[in-house]
Order: structure tokens, then C-alpha cells, then sequence
């Protein structure tokens, strides 16, 4: 009986689900959630805290954090870690990240520095697209019982922050783009405090001045006219859901398009006293909420969207969410979807060759997946392989002699949403890498990525040459490939009883990448 009891305690324990924290360092404020996340990526949210900051009044005004705001915020997290004891954890165990006004503070170093120092929080500062990854995830989970929403019509998916307004676009639930806009009711609120107009006034020309700018740009990727759903994300909108829809929605909130323009108007035509009043908000929130629901109303009447779905979610429940993404199948397998599709977009708007482009991905998958001894990589190296194929002959869309470096540039300063930007630095050198010279000291943009980043490099655009080289004809001849290794070689075997003369020599010509880092000679038999 004795030794039984540690057992069944063990299994209970190993059950039990575990506590994770984030906290986000905004341009209006600093934000806490402590949420239970199980086996299977169910959250449960334990507590919630917010306090209000400056720092996107100084960044946005001065270019960088001023010493009041960089007290307040150690003021603030310093609580925070307080409330966090309770809950067993400590700085170390909590994700801990700063968006826009962080990226373009001047001296954000030294702020994270002095964070670290006197709190113990490890502040990472996550880069537009990263933050469009993060809102994504927190989406899909809220609707992950009516994804319908998102796949069955053309959708926007938009947050207005302090400082940026970010985008998303998907094609009947494929991503077409992801965009980064420099619109936040931050910068609003200076532009109106410089203006001697009319607040009112001010704000409508302001705003569709830069909201027209930016639906141009959005439009290249898809029409807006076609977009019939309208995913909103934000306190503003939350705000807006709570009182069009009952105090205490779920998961998400359903909005007819004319109530949310209804309500945004009126909001916005109060004076900030009477907003307070009648909303029970503070000063900030009023402002802040009139602001950011006029921005959200002058983009949605840029749209064919016919409802507006406010998912009762923040940026904090994808930080989470990215920590345990592994443990839920679905959402990863949807993530690295979104990923390929954004990359498909980005290919097509440089009219890619689409048949070799999709050939050469297949082949890079099966020889990735059958040298997994080899190069020792990951589901992420994979996916990283998967985005280069696609991407790999996007230069000749600028010229055919030299588009291998042409590619390198197109897409090392594009976005590929769920990218971060070693991640497209890495996809942008293997581009580079496809034909040609291999890595050489002189290569600034190799050189200059982290030595394991190299590393991925190498393997993955070894095996990228050797892909390209197979179908050197665009004709998609080799097909069905099994392998084997031999002492010093490694073979490849079509299905086909075919003439691969062409595929021979153009394998000779590009295959020493692959012997060199793989210690085999790839050969066509």
C-alpha cells in the first residue's frame, strides 16, 4: 500500500495544470494576466492587473522614455511581482513583453537594463509581426469553435493600440498579409494637441488622410470591398462589446456593422466629461476608447464587412499561448498554414513561377525529412525550409542574372506573418544561397546572423539547392523519390524511367553545398 500512494501522487501531479504569468509593457499601459493552461492548452484565467503608463506620451513626443516613466514602470512591475508571489512565481517564470513604444524608444536598452536590474523581470521586446503572430493565436483560440467566421468570407483582423495599428488580411481563412501601421490614438492625441482646429474637425481629416494612405496598400493584397467579416481586438473594442452586448460576453461578441458604427459616432461626439460620466470610465479610458473606436469605425466603412467579432482576448493570452503551442496540434498545424499561405501571397505579388516553385517545396520537405539524422533540425527549421522554396526564384520578377541576390533582398525586407526577423533573415540567406557561391566571409547579411542561425543556413539551403537542381527543367519530372545512403553518397531514386540527363548535370553543378555540409554526395540514379 505504501509504495502505491507516491504513485498515484505522481500521476495527479503530472495532471495537475500549470501556471503561467505575461505582462505587457504598452504604450498606454502595463497589463498582467496569471492564467492555468492544462495538457491540452485550455486557459483558464486566474487574475488580471493593469495600470496605466506614460511611456507612449514620452516615446511618441520626445523619441524615448523619460526617468518618471522609467520609475513609474519599475514602480509598477515591482507590484505586480508582489501579486505574483502569491501565486508561487517568481521574475524568472514570466514572459515579459514590451510593443511598439519599447521598439522605438532611443534608449530602450538601458530601460530593459534598468528593468532587470532592480526588478528581475527579463523585458523582450517583440517586433510588429511578431505581435501580429501573437493577436492571431489569441484569436483562433477564442473562435475555435466558430473558425467559420474566419474561413467561410474574406476578413480583416485589426488592433488599434497607442501607437500602431495592427492588420491582418485573410482570404476565405488563408492569410494574404500583415501589416504594421503608424496610426495609434497616441499619436492621434499629439498630432490634435499641435493642431489649433477643432478636435472633431481634426480627427476626421487626420484620420482619413492616413486610414485612406493605408487601405491603399492593404487593397494590393486584397479588396476591401470583398472583406465580410470584422475582427476586432482591443479594450476599445472590448469596451464597445460590453455595452452592446451584455456586461459579461464569453469567448466573443457578435456585432451588427451599423450598431458599431452607431456606437462609435456616438461615443465619439461626447465631450470626455460626459463620456466619463456615463460609461463610468476614467479620464484616459475615455479618451483613449474615443480614439481608438473612431479609427476602428473609419477602417470598417472601408470594408464590405457586414458583422464585427470582438474575441474577449489580449496580446497576453497569445503570450501564453505561444509558450505551450505545441501542446494543441491543431492551433500549431494552423499556424504553420497561415504561415506558408502568407508566404504564397508574398510570392504571387512578385509573380512567381508557382508549379516549379510548389515542386521544389515538395522535394525540399522529402529530402528534409529523410536527412532528419543529418541535419538534426525541427518542425520550425522545416517550416523556415518550406517558406524558402516558395520564395526562392522571387528575384527574377527584378531581373533573371543575379535574382538569387535579388531574392535575398525582397524578402529580408518583406513581412511573412508568424516570421520574426531572424527568422525572414534566415529564409532571406538561404534565397540568397540557392545558386551560385555558398557563404563566403564577405557576405554581410550571412556573417552577420547569430553562428547556430548560419548553421540552419547551410543545412537548409544545401538541401534547397539539391531540390532545385532536381527540377532544373520547371517540368516536375522527378517525382516520388526513395533514398539511401551509402558510405559517402546519397541516393536518390525516381519512380520514373525517365532520361534525367538535364537533372544529372544540374545536380553535379549545385550539389557541393550538400556534400560539403552533409559529408555525402547527393547522386541521381
Amino acid at each position: 500500500m505504501s509504495d502505491a500512494q507516491p504513485d498515484k501522487t505522481a500521476r495527479a501531479s503530472t495532471q495537475t495544470p500549470r501556471l503561467h504569468a505575461a505582462i505587457e509593457i504598452g504604450s498606454t499601459g502595463i497589463r498582467l494576466i496569471v492564467a492555468e493552461l492544462d495538457a491540452k492548452g485550455s486557459l483558464r484565467i486566474l487574475d488580471r492587473a493593469s495600470k496605466q503608463s506614460r511611456l507612449g506620451r514620452d516615446v511618441f513626443t520626445m523619441g524615448s522614455i523619460s526617468r518618471d516613466g522609467l520609475r513609474e514602470t519599475i514602480a509598477i512591475l515591482g507590484s505586480f511581482s508582489e501579486l505574483l508571489q502569491g501565486y508561487g512565481l517568481k521574475p524568472d517564470d514570466i514572459q515579459v513583453i514590451g510593443t511598439s513604444a519599447l521598439r522605438e524608444a532611443a534608449n530602450r536598452d538601458t530601460f530593459i537594463d534598468r528593468v532587470n536590474l532592480q526588478t528581475g523581470f527579463h523585458v523582450r521586446i517583440v517586433e510588429d509581426i511578431e505581435e501580429n503572430h501573437l493577436m492571431y493565436l489569441a484569436v483562433q483560440k477564442a473562435l475555435q469553435d466558430e473558425r467559420s467566421f474566419l474561413s467561410r468570407a474574406n476578413a480583416m483582423i485589426l488592433e488599434v493600440g497607442g501607437g500602431t495599428t495592427e492588420v491582418m488580411l485573410l482570404k476565405k481563412g488563408q492569410m494574404v498579409s500583415s501589416h504594421s501601421l503608424s496610426i495609434g490614438t497616441l499619436r492621434m492625441d499629439e498630432q490634435i494637441r499641435e493642431s489649433a482646429r477643432q478636435p472633431r474637425e481634426f480627427i476626421e481629416m487626420y484620420l482619413e488622410s492616413n486610414i485612406k494612405t493605408a487601405c491603399d496598400v492593404l487593397a494590393e493584397d486584397l479588396p476591401l470591398d470583398s472583406v465580410r467579416t470584422f475582427v476586432l481586438i482591443g479594450s476599445d473594442a472590448r469596451f464597445a462589446a460590453y455595452c452592446l452586448s451584455g456586461k459579461n460576453f464569453d469567448h466573443y461578441a457578435v456585432l451588427d456593422r451599423n450598431q458599431f458604427v452607431e456606437f462609435a459616432d456616438s461615443v465619439a461626439s461626447m465631450s470626455l466629461q460626459e463620456c466619463m460620466a456615463q460609461y463610468h470610465l476614467s479620464w484616459s479610458e475615455a479618451e483613449g476608447y474615443a480614439a481608438g473606436l473612431t479609427i476602428e469605425r473609419m477602417f470598417l466603412e472601408k470594408t464590405g464587412a457586414d458583422i464585427v467579432i470582438v474575441p474577449n482576448v489580449s496580446i497576453r493570452e497569445g503570450i501564453l499561448l505561444a509558450q505551450v503551442q505545441g501542446m494543441d496540434q491543431k492551433i500549431e498545424q494552423e499556424l504553420r498554414r497561415q504561415v506558408v499561405a502568407s508566404a504564397r501571397s508574398l510570392a504571387k505579388r512578385f509573380h512567381y513561377d508557382e508549379n516549379h516553385a510548389t515542386h521544389v517545396k515538395n522535394l525540399s520537405l522529402e529530402l528534409f525529412d529523410a536527412l532528419k539524422k543529418e541535419h538534426g533540425l525541427g518542425k520550425h527549421e522545416r517550416m523556415l525550409l518550406e517558406v524558402a522554396a516558395i520564395l526562392h526564384d522571387i528575384g527574377t520578377y527584378l531581373r533573371t542574372s543575379g535574382h538569387h541576390k535579388h531574392g535575398e533582398y525582397i524578402v529580408a525586407n518583406s513581412e511573412i506573418f508568424g516570421l520574426n526577423r531572424e527568422d525572414i533573415n534566415i529564409v532571406s540567406n538561404v534565397v540568397r544561397y540557392h545558386r551560385k557561391s555558398p557563404p563566403l566571409a564577405t557576405h554581410v547579411n550571412y556573417i552577420a546572423l547569430p553562428r547556430e542561425a548560419r548553421i540552419v543556413v547551410l543545412k537548409l539551403a544545401a538541401i534547397l539547392r539539391v531540390a532545385d537542381a532536381l527540377d532544373r527543367s520547371h517540368s516536375g519530372r522527378v517525382r516520388e523519390l526513395s533514398f539511401e545512403r551509402t558510405e559517402d553518397r546519397f541516393l536518390m531514386r525516381p519512380s520514373q524511367s525517365l532520361d534525367f540527363s538535364l537533372e544529372k548535370l544540374s545536380l553535379a553543378e549545385k550539389g557541393d553545398m550538400f556534400e560539403d555540409v552533409f559529408g555525402l554526395l547527393p547522386v541521381l540514379i
